[in-house]
């Protein structure tokens, strides 16, 4: 299954471009901080996923035991780096855009879908009195 990646233009690490990456190309320990804790707050398809494009790189030495699979992110190769934060990347894109389709979706249900209250005190009313439904 392959991956879709979203502009490498965006960076949620609070970077433009690549700054993330130093001048001898190692992660600071920090951004590697930031890539665990979006990994673990990943659904756990989201997860799978990026335990598949941990799992294609031979060089990946994955750890794995009773309460899961552990990565030692500071001995990935950085090209794999790149691609987590391209994968993480693309899952909040995703989520925003999903939120907008959703938030959208709920507006046009109240706007064509709901009942108008003046209309239901209208089917209620006998006698000129309301009746409670």
């Amino acid at each position: 299954m392959e991956l879709l990646t979203p502009d490498p233009q965006m960076d949620t690490f609070g970077h433009e471009g690549n700054e993330i990456i130093k001048e001898n190309n190692e992660f600071n320990t920090e951004d590697l901080i930031f890539i665990r804790d979006k990994v673990e707050s990943m659904t756990k398809f989201n997860q799978v996923e990026v335990l598949r494009l941990l799992h294609k790189n031979k060089t990946v030495t994955l750890n794995e035991n009773k309460y899961g699979i552990h990565i030692n992110l500071t001995e990935l190769p950085n090209d794999i780096i790149k691609q987590l934060k391209l994968y993480i990347n693309y899952v909040n894109t995703q989520e925003i855009n999903l939120n907008s389709i959703e938030q959208q979706k709920e507006s046009f249900k109240n706007t064509y879908f709901a009942k108008d209250n003046k209309d239901s005190k209208e089917n209620n009313k006998i006698g000129g009195k309301y009746v409670s439904s």
